[in-house]
């Protein structure tokens, strides 16, 4: 196995490879998570086409089997908010020094094959020498408590290049619905056509009210 490192993606092949990798490894957050988490094609291809993010990609036998890709300038990513950083962070804002993990994909098939730890080292390398913020997100599929889970894991990725790399929740954002199907109006209306349905006359048969 080998690394790759990458930038200014242009290459019809390397992205269509890079694309399956991806949306074979989203497919079951995509069903798991109600947030959006892949993206569509024409952002993917601009994402990779952007020049000041890097694309990490680990090869086996020729083909990828994982692959990361880094926003390296926030104010060009819609993910983050330059001002919270600013305030929060502005030791790494000025240095230019607030990165973003995208998406980080390995192959179902090398997931247990230590493909992920493989990537980091020259991945977290790069960050650890820069000394920079790193942040990422995760739906509740892949952190489903405030321990464990991906942060865990990142942390041990983390300290295994840096010792000593703290990791930190840094802010939460929680997806809520309103079920009008479940309230009394939806279900009046629904119970008053199915009387005229079997009436076959509007109006007979509705509810008093």
């Amino acid at each position: 196995m080998y690394v790759t490192r990458h930038n200014n993606v242009v290459s019809p092949d390397l992205r269509e490879r890079i694309w399956r990798l991806y949306e074979l490894a989203y497919r079951r957050t995509t069903e798991e998570a109600a947030s959006r988490e892949m993206l569509y094609r024409d952002e993917f291809d601009a994402l990779m086409a952007d020049p000041t993010n890097r694309l990490w990609v680990l090869w086996h036998d020729g083909e990828p089997v994982a692959c990361t890709l880094i926003a390296t300038d926030i104010a060009n990513s819609r993910y983050l908010s330059r001002a919270y950083f600013e305030r929060h962070y502005p030791d790494q804002t000025l240095r230019n020094a607030v990165h973003c993990i995208v998406w980080v994909v390995v192959h179902p098939a090398h997931v247990a094959k230590g493909a992920l730890v493989r990537l980091a080292k020259d991945t977290f390398a790069a960050e650890a020498e820069e000394g920079s913020l790193l942040v990422f997100d995760t739906p509740q599929v892949n952190q489903p408590a405030e321990t464990g889970g991906l942060a865990e894991m990142m942390s041990r990725l983390a300290n295994m290049v840096s010792k000593g790399t703290p990791i930190q929740q840094i802010d939460v954002q929680r997806y809520y619905a309103v079920d009008f199907g479940q309230g009394d109006v939806h279900i009046r209306r629904t119970v008053e056509e199915e009387l005229d349905r079997l009436s076959g006359r509007s109006g007979i048969g509705r509810l008093p009210g």
